[in-house]
């Protein structure tokens, strides 16, 4: 129990409590109590009521769960949204992101796409997010301000990208806004060379080196689609992962994007060397990238997570949507309708993304010391109705618009599903101006 002499700063009484750990537990009528941005009290709503708190909630109808973690985006291309739609990956990047990126990326446009991402993910039950984007200390900013917490990378290529003319500089910036942001309760900084086929062994050595110098991790598309691994084995006669394996980057610290092309080897080098995969699956299926096999990854101990990719790609930031997908996908993929159950979907959207992104000691669950990034499900609307499993409905039935309150380390950041900190009318106007501006020079 809390100390008693010390009230709770927020009481929180939803129907149904689901700390995710332990595994596919449903606590009816139970209270949380939050003190110093932490949780410090789970236990039945009696107990609860029995605590002095400076403010109470009383939550009827709602599910209350840990905060979504999104474990891949990129957050600022928002303002990409639906610019190059139906489109093969290789030519929707080549032939149009890269340029419009070429043109149009500085540090307004990070800024301004930026805050419209958190917005959107708040509003969605996201209280955690992984951000590989241009610009990551004007990203680190807008996070900072907003108090969502996110994992910003730090893009690298061989070739100039807004912000770096070379990957040596970007790999410097990084650094420093690594020691600048070493403490940051919110902000953890880690690398994020792009993909396989746009990094060099000598910039993916520098990368290994740099991360294990500061225990930081590595983010990266691996294995989007069947041609990157095609390509790789008809030019150095090897695939992209075995690449990786031999330049030493795997490990508990590495988190492997999409990874829709996974054969024995692959699985093998995942469990062996513990890295984590982040499963895409809308942005998959959106540019026909192929099928993470999740449940075989799964069963063999592969920890997966889920992101939803960014939303020039997606459309949208909806984790919770992406998750209902990933189920639904699953079963078909391993031909079995008990396939990622909504227990294990739920997970793979809290504690498994927290893992991946090494916070599983600080988020993910509820769990008492952990920190308080909480989100509530309204479960009462028609249709939700009647509830059996409340982990299955709002799996299976619910949207964002389910989403009630979102607080990050027991700040509210979403009220009645209003924004406390971001202002929406001004975020929609200056999102317009630049969807003119772009859409006038396409």
């Amino acid at each position: 129990m809390p100390n008693a002499d010390t009230p709770l700063d927020l009481l929180l009484l939803p129907t149904w409590l689901v700390p995710v750990e332990p595994a596919g537990v449903v606590l009816k009528e139970h209270g949380l109590g939050i003190r110093d941005g932490r949780i410090v009290f789970i236990g039945p709503r009696q107990a609860a009521l029995r605590l002095t708190a400076l403010e109470t909630r009383e939550l009827p109808g709602s599910l209350l769960a840990p905060g979504l973690v999104n474990a891949h985006g990129h957050a600022a291309m928002t303002l990409f949204r639906g610019l190059a739609d139906d489109l093969p990956l290789m030519t929707w990047l080549q032939k149009h992101i890269w340029p419009a990126e070429a043109r149009w990326v500085n540090e307004d446009f990070v800024r301004d796409g930026t805050d419209l991402a958190i917005a959107e993910q708040l509003k969605g039950g996201i209280s955690c997010f992984s951000d590989m984007y241009f610009f990551p200390a004007t990203a680190a900013s807008r996070v900072h301000d907003s108090g969502i917490r996110a994992q910003i990378t730090i893009a690298v290529l061989d070739f100039p990208i807004p912000g770096a003319r070379t990957a040596d500089e970007a790999l410097h910036k990084g650094v420093e806004l690594f020691n600048d942001l070493k403490h940051h309760p919110r902000i953890s900084i880690a690398f994020g060379p792009h993909a396989p086929y746009s990094v060099s062994d000598d910039n993916l050595e520098k990368v290994r080196v740099l991360a294990d110098e500061l225990d930081a991790a590595i983010h990266m598309h691996v294995h989007e689609s069947a041609s990157e691994v095609q390509d790789a084995l008809d030019q150095n006669h090897e695939r992209p992962l075995a690449r990786l394996a031999r330049l030493g980057l795997l490990g508990p610290r590495f988190q492997a994007v999409h990874m829709t092309q996974v054969n024995d080897e692959d699985l093998a080098l995942l469990v062996e060397s513990n890295t984590s995969v982040v499963h895409c699956p809308e942005s998959n299926l959106k540019l026909a990238s192929g099928f993470c096999p999740v449940e075989k990854l799964w069963q063999a101990g592969v920890n997966v997570a889920i992101g939803t990719d960014g939303a020039a790609s997606n459309n949208d930031l909806d984790l919770l949507g992406e998750t209902r997908t990933a189920a639904l996908l699953a079963k078909a993929v391993a031909g079995s309708a008990s396939a990622l159950d909504a227990h294990r979907a739920l997970r793979m959207a809290t504690l498994n993304g927290a893992r991946a992104l090494g916070l599983e000691q600080h988020i993910g669950s509820l769990e008492v010391g952990k920190a308080a990034d909480i989100v509530a499900f309204d479960l009462s609307q028609l249709a939700q109705q009647p509830v059996y499993d409340p982990v299955s409905q709002l799996i299976y039935t619910c949207g964002r618009d389910c989403v009630q309150h979102v607080w990050v380390a027991g700040k509210h950041l979403l009220d009645e599903r209003r924004l406390t900190r971001l202002n929406e009318q001004q975020l929609r106007a200056t999102a317009i101006a630049w969807g003119e501006r772009i859409g006038a020079a396409e």
